[in-house]
């Protein structure tokens, strides 16, 4: 075969050195990336376990994989230890609001539920909107949580305005908010506090219903501070799902049995009480 010409040859060595840097780059962007990302993860983790901020936590956790891993090693095993016919798992009916409790086709436990209202939530500017649904499909309890806080998101601070007729405002830490009689509202420490002239620091009091408002509007306060914190909506018992979703108890059991919730199961406090002795880590929830 006869030689190929010198600009072919000289070319050919061109797309080689080409094709090489390009790979070179590839990997030299990948690794910046994984770096990126297990900084930005190690700078997150700092920041929430100051903050006590375990809600933000689970979602750092989650896009960048790491619950994924867990939940496949909570699946691998208890499909080990158990035969699959055998191992006890939860159905939800959304149409029904019910829960069952089964091993095959025994019933080991049922009760009534509520489960999410279908509505839509659009904040003002339409930048973000929540549709408040329980998910269909497969899913696993990841774990189990006794006396649960709970940790609104930003959403319950702007349904809450709406339908008080307020405006919402977000504080930030180290932020003053003026108020009528001369005080100012601010942070000090994990608190959201009311600040007088004369140097007395009181901490505001929440609850569900029962939220911060200054100058006619509903104040969202900083994750990790108390008044972040709701006790008892949660009931005294709660099975994560992930994602933000759970079965668990509440403070409204006149609630069970419709389509009223933001997205999970509720149960009356007695019956996830004892749902709650007998399901264990890495059952399998099945609603549809």
């Amino acid at each position: 075969m006869a030689a190929l010409p010198k600009f072919l040859r000289s070319g050919g060595v061109i797309a080689w050195a080409l094709i090489i840097g390009v790979v070179v780059l590839a990997v030299a962007s990948t690794a910046l990336l994984a770096n990126t990302l297990q900084l930005r993860y190690e700078r997150d983790v700092s920041r929430m376990v100051f903050n006590d901020n375990l809600g933000v936590l689970e979602n750092v956790q989650r896009e960048l994989g790491i619950r994924g891993d867990s939940l496949n090693q909570v699946l691998a095993s208890a499909s080990d230890s158990v035969p699959a016919g055998e191992r006890p798992y939860l159905v939800v009916s959304i149409a029904e609001n019910r829960v069952w409790y089964k091993r095959g086709q025994e019933i080991l436990f049922e009760a009534p539920v509520a489960t999410g209202s279908g509505k839509v939530l659009v904040k003002d500017g339409g930048a973000e909107r929540w549709k408040f649904e329980t998910p269909r499909g497969r899913m696993v309890v990841l774990e189990k949580e006794e006396n649960p806080a709970w940790i609104p998101p930003d959403w319950h601070f702007i349904e809450a305005a709406r339908n008080r007729g307020l405006g919402v405002t977000r504080l930030q830490r180290g932020q003053t908010v003026p108020l009528p009689d001369g005080a100012v509202l601010t942070t000090s420490g994990s608190e959201v506090v009311r600040q007088y002239p004369d140097g007395r620091v009181v901490p505001y009091t929440v609850a569900d219903g029962r939220e911060i408002v200054a100058g006619g509007t509903i104040v969202i306060p900083p994750f990790g501070t108390t008044q972040r914190k709701y006790p008892d909506v949660l009931g005294t018992r709660r099975l994560k799902l992930g994602d933000g979703y759970a079965l668990h108890g509440t403070n409204r059991p006149e609630t069970v049995g419709t389509s009223v919730s933001h997205g999970c199961v509720r149960l009356r406090n007695s019956d996830i009480e004892k749902l709650y002795d007998m399901v264990e880590v890495g059952t399998p929830v099945y609603i549809y």
